[in-house]
């Protein structure tokens, strides 16, 4: 089980395992058959609590749930998992209601998407997550003069440090768990301190969308990544978006 750590992800679609859990038989099928043609190892599961236990057996590579399950609805299985697995988790909402939106990505979900969805939007989705899990940020200075050891570039905010080497945060200290979601979006963050970043640009640089969707999902996540960093860390500019306190 992953826990805390951050998760490391199959350089390839078809080395990803995904878990679905969908209730509805004639949909599970057909997107587990659709994922299955573009490479991906996908199980199954037709409730909550058997997505719950498959997810603890199998350890995915990514969760695919849809909002609207028996048992235990999307929502409950996605904080469960959550304190389990730092993994990535994408939600699916038949209405798309915002309520559903918001609920899914409080309980700890890195993206939703609307049913029906396109398949190529879908499998993009799904492509986004798996890279954003595997992100490594490209630092200048491959150790010249070192012997070719390199040293960590950590980054101090306070009492946060980002280290963007060993991929490591820590407050006053101590070791901060972030989503791969959260992770992306605080090296951005840390990228530009001071730097006022719009929600349209965080939604293309973090969550790598080809189109601009929804900006709530940005700001969600900094919610969340300010519950972990600090409230006052990362400062909200009206009519702009949101910057990073030196």
């Amino acid at each position: 089980m992953r826990s805390t750590a951050h998760p490391s992800p199959p350089a390839t679609a078809a080395e990803a395992r995904l878990l679905l859990v969908e209730d509805d038989e004639v949909i599970r099928n057909t997107v587990r058959m659709l994922l299955e043609r573009y490479g991906f190892t996908v199980s199954t599961a037709h409730d909550g609590l058997t997505g719950l236990e498959m997810f603890r057996e199998t350890d995915p590579d990514l969760l695919l749930l849809d909002v609207m399950l028996p048992d235990l609805d999307g929502i409950g299985l996605c904080r469960r998992v959550r304190e389990l697995s730092l993994a990535p988790i994408l939600m699916m909402s038949a209405r798309g209601d915002a309520l559903d939106v918001v609920a899914g990505l409080e309980a700890g979900a890195d993206d939703y998407v609307v049913k029906p969805c396109e398949s190529a939007v879908l499998v993009a989705r799904i492509r986004s997550l798996l890279r954003r899990a595997s992100f490594t940020p490209a630092l200048a200075g491959a150790g010249a003069g070192n012997g070719g050891q390199t040293e960590s570039a950590v980054l101090a905010f306070g009492d946060l440090t980002v280290d963007t080497r060993g991929m490591e945060v820590r407050r006053a200290g101590e070791v901060v768990a972030l989503t791969p979601t959260e992770l992306r979006m605080l090296l951005e963050f840390a990228g530009s301190p001071g730097v006022v970043l719009e929600r349209r640009t965080l939604l293309s640089r973090v969550w790598d969308h080809a189109w601009h969707g929804d900006t709530r999902v940005v700001d969600l996540h900094v919610q969340r990544l300010r519950a972990k960093i600090g409230a006052d860390r990362i400062e909200t500019v009206r009519g702009f978006g949101y910057k990073l306190r030196r």
